[in-house]
């Protein structure tokens, strides 16, 4: 088992990291959060597919990468920490990891290249309304028109949904793919303003059904991915607000001494950074599972989000507080970090939920 990034993966970490301080400083992604528009930077999307990152796990005929869940969960660790305002999570995740886990070619190779090229973008629905990750199945009902599917119901907090050009959507009667703009959504109001969310409502929206034996079991390995990329990405939130928080720590002034020579701000920061090193071992050793070890991958995924999940949240919320008044303004930018954790940490489900996935994966 590796925990530490080779040469390779350390120069692609450097080379994404370099494109968003270019093109995806604070003020790019607060730009994109205030206006009334979609809520994806499109041009950095386009550029993230030059550099080859948002094809990582999708086979090189359909020109991806062929790359593993390490290289991916490289990318989004950088995109964390920059709160990147792009469908990467519901592309590049998301929708591709169904389609994968689908098997199915033809629509591998209608969505995929696509994908990949950074052309369009795809998102999943599979919450019900209620935000329950997995029950839009209880939800989304799909009926026969003759040769025709077509589904009736609601599917909530479909991440980047209103932008998507296609839908693929969890219902009775398995996996559907459907045509984003037939879709009637509804923009969700979220704690987090960069990330945007919308509830999808079908009202006989014409579907086409994806061939699947087990959707359940797809469902499932989908949950498993989701898992282990959302807490790549939020180890590089965890990350930025280490590195933030100790930059003001040495340079705040207060009674004639920077505040990060006072012991209690010292051992907070020092929390902060065991913490971050937990975190990342037990990332690491979750998107090293996925690529060689898949028969262990429910323990380790739902480990990452028992770990990552109230970590990411403990993190930003301390830093917040350790940045004193600041920290609280809206022209700071330690709040959208505070909103983005909490979001992240309920957007697979509960911790309560992450626990039980770990007590099932370990038959406690």
């Amino acid at each position: 088992m590796r925990l530490l990034l080779d040469e390779e993966q350390t120069r692609l970490a450097e080379s994404v990291r370099a494109l968003l301080a270019d093109h995806c400083p604070p003020q790019r992604v607060r730009e994109v959060m205030a206006d009334d528009g979609p809520g994806i930077d499109r041009r950095l999307w386009t550029r993230l597919a030059e550099l080859g990152v948002t094809g990582l796990l999708t086979p090189d005929r359909l020109g991806g990468s062929e790359a593993g869940h390490v290289e991916r969960c490289v990318v989004l660790a950088e995109l964390g920490a920059a709160l990147a305002p792009v469908p990467y999570l519901s592309s590049a995740v998301l929708a591709t990891d169904v389609v994968l886990a689908l098997g199915d070619d033809t629509l591998a190779e209608e969505l995929l290249p696509g994908i990949a090229a950074g052309r369009q973008t795809a998102a999943v629905a599979v919450a019900d309304p209620g935000g329950r990750w997995g029950s839009a199945a209880e939800s989304v009902r799909a009926t026969r028109d003759g040769d025709h599917w077509r589904l009736v119901g609601e599917a909530a907090f479909v991440v980047d949904g209103g932008t998507a050009d296609h839908v693929l959507v969890h219902t009775d009667h398995g996996w559907f793919v459907v045509d984003g703009g037939a879709v009637s959504w509804r923009p969700s109001r979220t704690l987090d303003p960069t990330r945007r969310m919308a509830r999808a409502e079908f009202a006989g929206t014409s579907a086409r059904q994806v061939p699947c034996d087990d959707p359940a079991a797809v469902l499932e390995a989908v949950w498993q991915r989701a898992a282990v990329a959302l807490a790549a990405e939020q180890l590089g939130g965890m990350r930025r607000v280490l590195d933030d928080t100790v930059d003001h720590a040495t340079v705040r002034v207060q009674f004639g001494r920077p505040i990060g020579s006072q012991q209690a701000v010292k051992h907070a920061c020092a929390d902060l950074y065991a913490s971050c090193e937990q975190a990342e071992a037990v990332l690491w050793h979750a998107a090293w599972t996925a690529d060689h070890d898949p028969a262990a991958l429910p323990e380790a995924a739902a480990l990452a989000q028992v770990v990552l999940g109230p970590a990411a949240f403990d993190t930003a919320a301390s830093g917040l507080q350790l940045h004193g008044g600041i920290g609280y303004t809206w022209e700071h930018d330690a709040h959208l970090y505070y909103k983005r954790a909490k979001t992240s940490e309920l957007l697979l489900g509960t911790p309560a939920e992450h626990r039980a996935r770990l007590a099932d994966a370990l038959s406690l």
